[in-house]
């Protein structure tokens, strides 16, 4: 059996959900999010699981999630710090938060040497979209051609408030372009408003967007190297407060025909709890999935 990894990305604190939103229990044994994302990469073939997270957290973590997911599959963890950055480059004075998705990923380099998917740890995906790319990673990954699962549009939204989502131009089933936005339902359409500025984008609801579920190979590590040295030098003015997101890796590694992306459409439905009023939506949602034998009612048996 080919090794495959679940990165997944835990550094990061719930700013609008208000606390550490990782640990908010959703199922009814006080699951988190993260065990269902971890339970269904077991299922489908990942044999190894890395957590990236703030040094600050490492015993909470270990205590709550660590500690019943690693009697079932081997579990390492990376700490994302803002000062561990490639040779040559260095953090100024006043940075306080971490560099981003791009950053963070690269913080695992040295535990990762196999195929590997990320993930955010505070987004459900579904078991459908482990499935399909733990078989491309075993089958197609190679160090030129990574994929990416694509989510409807509609199947990624709140009614409590906007998502920020990476909205996908595609073709011929790959990745062209990705476009970092704003999106929220207004009456009966769905808005997307780019982050850099430009105008406003009607969507339609089957329209392809990224959750940051994408599978690579550990030559993606070498080319963040690359470009975070080059990022460095773009924003030198503003390298207190900007970010270092891993859709603008991709999107350069496309327009410099670096890499290819595979986009793998997928039915399921995203759950998060990006404000505390989505969290009876998504209690809701996986009693549905546990009534209909998806999970068990208890997920980790001891």
């Amino acid at each position: 059996m080919k090794d495959i990894t679940l990165l997944i990305m835990a550094a990061g604190m719930g700013s609008r959900f208000g606390g550490l939103k990782q640990i908010e229990p959703v199922g009814p044994n006080q699951e988190f999010i993260i065990d269902y994302s971890v339970y269904d990469a077991v299922q489908s073939g990942f044999t190894k699981i890395v957590f990236v997270i703030k040094k600050e957290n490492e015993e909470i973590f270990k205590e709550t999630i660590g500690k019943r997911i690693e009697k079932q599959i081997k579990v390492e963890y990376v700490f994302q710090d803002i000062n561990d950055l490639p040779d040559g480059i260095k953090a100024p004075a006043g940075r306080v938060k971490p560099w981003g998705t791009a950053h963070a990923i690269l913080a695992a380099k040295d535990k990762i040497k196999e195929p590997f998917a990320i993930i955010n740890s505070d987004d459900f995906y579904g078991r459908e979209s482990f499935v399909t790319l733990a078989k491309f990673l075993k089958e197609r990954a190679t160090d030129h051609n990574f994929a990416m699962v694509g989510y409807k549009i509609s199947n990624t939204l709140t009614e409590n408030g906007s998502v920020k989502r990476g909205i996908c131009e595609v073709e011929n089933g790959y990745l062209k372009n990705i476009t970092e936005c704003i999106v929220e339902r207004q009456e009966e359409k769905i808005v997307a408003q780019p982050l850099d500025g430009s105008n406003s984008i009607e969507l339609q609801k089957d329209d392809p967007v990224s959750m940051n579920m994408f599978g690579f190979t550990p030559f993606i590590f070498d080319y963040i190297t690359e470009k975070m040295k080059s990022f460095f030098v773009t924003h030198q003015k503003n390298l207190d407060t900007c970010e270092f997101l891993i859709p603008d890796v991709i999107k350069d590694g496309i327009l410099e025909k670096k890499i290819e992306m595979e986009v793998l459409p997928t039915n399921a439905k995203w759950q998060g709890v990006t404000y505390k009023e989505d969290k009876p939506q998504v209690v809701k949602e996986i009693q549905e999935l546990i009534e209909n034998n998806v999970y068990p009612q208890k997920l980790w048996r001891s």
